[in-house]
C-alpha cells in the first residue's frame, strides 16, 4: 500500500525520506532518519520499531546491509516487511518479506533506495531511482521529483491517500518534516510539494531561530521590528 524513496546527499549529508500510501498517516508510521547516521524506510504491514532499530544498529557502527541482516535475524514476522536502508555513507540496502502485499518490487542507486508494495507495475522504485540520481538540487527537491516520477510510472494499483517528506541537516530534530496524513479527494503528494515550495525557503532560517535566535532574521509576522 505504499512506495517510497530513501536517500542522502552526498554534497550536504542530509538524509531524508518521501513516502505515499493509500493508508493514511504513512509517513508518520513509516519515515524515519537521524542527522550523520542514515535514514529508512519501515513500510508493508507496518512495524515502526523497525526504523529505531535500523537507526540504532547504524549508530552503532553498522552498515545498511549488516542492520538488514540483524533485523532479518532477530526481528519477528519479517516475512510480512519491506525496510529500505541508506546508511551514513550513502551504502544502500532493502528486505522485501515473501509476504509482501501485491505487485512488490525494489530498487537502488548511488545515495538511494525505493520500494513499494501493492504497486501498479514493477517498474515504479526503477523511475523513482532514475529520478532522482538525474535531478540536481537540494535534496527535498530530489526527493519530491522522484515521488512524482513514482506516481506517473504508476504509482499504487488504487489511490493514495497520504504522503509525507523527511530531512535531517546537522540537528537533532527534522529540519523538515511536512505531512499530509489524509486526503479524500485531490493528491497528497501535491500537497506536499506545494508545501514544500513554501518551507523549502524557510528551512535554513527556522534552523537558525533555534541555534541563535540573536541572529535570526525577521519571522515576518505582524508587529515583528
Amino acid at each position: 500500500m505504499t512506495f517510497s524513496v530513501v536517500a542522502r546527499c552526498k554534497t550536504s549529508g542530509m538524509f531524508g525520506v518521501a513516502i505515499s500510501s493509500s493508508s493514511p498517516a504513512v509517513a508518520a508510521r513509516c519515515a524515519f532518519a537521524r542527522t550523520s547516521i542514515g535514514a529508512v524506510a519501515s513500510q508493508n504491514i507496518t512495524d515502526p520499531s523497525l526504523g529505531t532499530r535500523a537507526l540504532d544498529l547504524m549508530q552503532s557502527g553498522a552498515s545498511a546491509t549488516q542492520s538488514i541482516e540483524v533485523l532479518k535475524a532477530s526481528a519477528d514476522h519479517m516475512e510480512y516487511r519491506q525496510v529500505l536502508v541508506v546508511d551514513g555513507h550513502g551504502a544502500t540496502a532493502i528486505h522485501s518479506g515473501r509476504n509482501s502485499l501485491g505487485v512488490f518490487a525494489e530498487a537502488s542507486g548511488d545515495n538511494v533506495v525505493s520500494a513499494g508494495n501493492l504497486l501498479k507495475n514493477t517498474n515504479i522504485p526503477g523511475a523513482i531511482v532514475e529520478c532522482f540520481e538525474r535531478t540536481a538540487g537540494h535534496l527535498g527537491d530530489r526527493l519530491m521529483a522522484a515521488l512524482k516520477a513514482g506516481l506517473s510510472a504508476g504509482g499504487e494499483a488504487g489511490p493514495v491517500h497520504s504522503a509525507g517528506l523527511l530531512i535531517v541537516d546537522r540537528v537533532s530534530w527534522p529540519a523538515a518534516e511536512l505531512r499530509c496524513d489524509w486526503l479524500e479527494n485531490g493528491c497528497p503528494i501535491e500537497n506536499i510539494a506545494t508545501a514544500w515550495t513554501i518551507y523549502k525557503p524557510q528551512l535554513e532560517d527556522y534552523l537558525q531561530r533555534a541555534e541563535n535566535p540573536t541572529a535570526a532574521p525577521s519571522y515576518g509576522v505582524p508587529g515583528d521590528e
